[in-house]
């Protein structure tokens, strides 16, 4: 790997930082180098804050040695006034003397523009180091602009034969507390968590974080019929809650009910949770829910825990059919991660 991919894997690592805390806005790291030394450093750290160019320029003790310098980011930097002003104009100031990106923005408010402004003022740009990898790191931002849905994420544990509960149906831990407590970091990582009626009612979840620091993501709960009693714990008024229906919209009880057209009811979902500006949906259950996203083909990764558990009998865990990106044993839980190779197309034509 040369100096130039590894400045980049840097501003990687760094943009990272922002998962979970800088939705809808992507995540983006800042490496600023001088004479083959690493002066600054930053990162978006939150919605509605300074960008990662501003904390890292901001980062540089000694600012005499800005002008000139390489800026290593990997999403070009932004040419329009938001929360914050655009960035490619903070670097103009700055007098930098080159930047070199992963990806150019696929958001038509940038798209491009941010590479053009910069060279227009005389500022050399390189683009596309470790553009793969940029685009996987950002790929709840890219599916949201580009498809314009949020990206979804299936969860489900599953014992040695394949089942996800057991014959009566009675709630019961297949996976261990190491991985439960990785979920719960999962949940602090993604705009929404979101299960089908049955798991509400039986199951009866929080779907917030504790065994992890983060915020708690909005609870969506899918109830067609409205028949989910309001003792269960999604009706706390403790986070954000929706209940995705086919029968009425309101707002009560600090839960908000949203009503969905059930001809197609997957694509009605994510279109309105897109235009909410949600950007990436944690499904964590039950089998019919799951099934729901996988039948449609929209679904774009998906978490598997098998764990050395034995039911015999009870109901059968999902078939998925994707690319197996990762494998790891999670304290003998065994974690496969897959990936949807072709997802259906979004807008469904």
């Amino acid at each position: 790997m040369t100096s130039i991919e590894l400045l980049m894997r840097r501003a990687h690592e760094l943009a990272r930082n922002g998962l979970g805390t800088v939705s809808p806005n992507p995540l983006v790291g800042c490496v600023l180098v001088d004479n083959n030394e690493i002066i600054g450093e930053g990162w978006h750290r939150a919605y509605g804050g300074p960008h990662a160019e501003v904390n890292a320029i901001e980062s540089v003790k000694d600012k005499h040695r800005i002008p000139g310098c390489s800026v290593f980011v990997n999403l070009e930097p932004c040419t329009h006034h938001g929360k914050t002003p655009p960035c490619a104009d903070f670097l103009i100031r700055h007098e930098v003397g080159k930047v070199i990106i992963s990806n150019v923005d696929t958001n038509p408010v940038v798209s491009g523009q941010g590479v053009a402004r910069l060279r227009a003022a005389g500022v050399e740009v390189e683009t596309g180091v470790l553009e793969q990898k940029g685009r996987q790191l950002n790929r709840r931002f890219f599916t949201f602009v580009e498809q314009r849905r949020p990206y979804v994420i299936l969860k489900w544990a599953q014992t040695n034969e394949d089942l996800m509960a057991g014959e009566t149906g009675d709630p019961r831990w297949i996976s261990n507390s190491i991985s439960r407590q990785l979920v719960h970091r999962w949940r602090a990582e993604e705009d929404a968590v979101l299960v089908g009626y049955k798991t509400a009612l039986h199951d009866n979840p929080r779907l917030n974080v504790r065994d992890w620091t983060g915020r708690n993501p909005l609870r969506i709960v899918i109830d067609r019929e409205l028949a989910l009693p309001h003792t269960l714990h999604v009706f706390d008024k403790s986070q954000r809650t929706m209940i995705v229906n086919t029968k009425r919209n309101e707002e009560a009880e600090g839960v908000r009910f949203v009503k969905l057209d059930d001809r197609d009811f997957t694509r009605s979902l994510l279109s309105f949770l897109h235009a909410q500006g949600i950007q990436s949906v944690l499904v964590e259950g039950g089998a019919s829910t799951l099934d729901l996203f996988i039948n449609s083909g929209l679904w774009d990764e998906a978490r598997v825990f098998k764990a050395p558990l034995s039911f015999k009998k009870g109901l059968q865990a999902p078939s998925i059919n994707g690319t197996v990106c990762s494998t790891s044993d999670i304290a003998g839980d065994i974690l496969t991660i897959y990936q949807n190779a072709i997802p259906t197309a979004f807008p469904l034509k």
